[in-house]
């Protein structure tokens, strides 16, 4: 009888052990709410999208040469902003709750399932390099209207974002080089 308490321990330790992992194990599907604001995210810069491209051409025959410039770096900075919304929802998806099953779709994209959370840190980090290099490009056009100070804070904002991508990609280079060297 002694002899059965342990394996009984055992059995109903086992069986809370595996109803808590299945809990934690479903708690990913927290983020779905997460990944579906997100989505309203990318409809908002959608709308914004469009509001400045109608703006600058209903404002095209009174705007110069630099005024253009500045509205469709705007533009580009929009269409960074989506892509990268875009990037963030497939691959933390499927990183973190479930595989998108689109595998019959022609226009699946080809990264698709290809980034895990190392590329997805690093193509964060360059599209935040890549706005902020663009709001910099813009300040610079205007750079008459933009105090100096203002301009040497955001210069060095931007660099820090550059150093901050460099060092990313440096920790993940040397976290693939130590597993291959510990497989070996």
């Amino acid at each position: 009888m002694e002899q059965n308490q342990p394996n009984s321990f055992s059995r109903n330790k086992l069986v809370v052990e595996h109803a808590i992992e299945k809990g934690l194990f479903a708690s990913r599907w927290l983020m779905a709410p997460i990944y579906i604001g997100l989505v309203g995210g990318l409809i908002l810069v959608l709308i914004s999208f469009f509001q400045e491209l109608i703006h600058l051409f209903s404002d095209v025959q009174y705007l110069n040469p630099t005024t253009i410039i500045l509205g469709v770096l705007s533009l580009i900075d929009m269409s960074l902003a989506g892509n990268l919304l875009l990037i963030v929802i497939y691959s933390g998806y499927e990183n973190f709750v479930s595989k998108i099953d689109t595998s019959t779709h022609v226009d699946q994209p080809e990264w698709k399932g290809s980034i895990d959370f190392s590329s997805l840190k690093l193509k964060l980090i360059a599209s935040i390099v890549a706005i902020s290099g663009i709001h910099l490009l813009k300040v610079f056009m205007e750079s008459g209207k933009v105090p100096e100070k203002e301009i040497m804070w955001m210069v060095i904002i931007h660099v820090t974002f550059v150093a901050s991508g460099v060092f990313l990609a440096l920790m993940d280079y040397i976290s693939a080089h130590t597993k291959v060297i510990k497989n070996k």
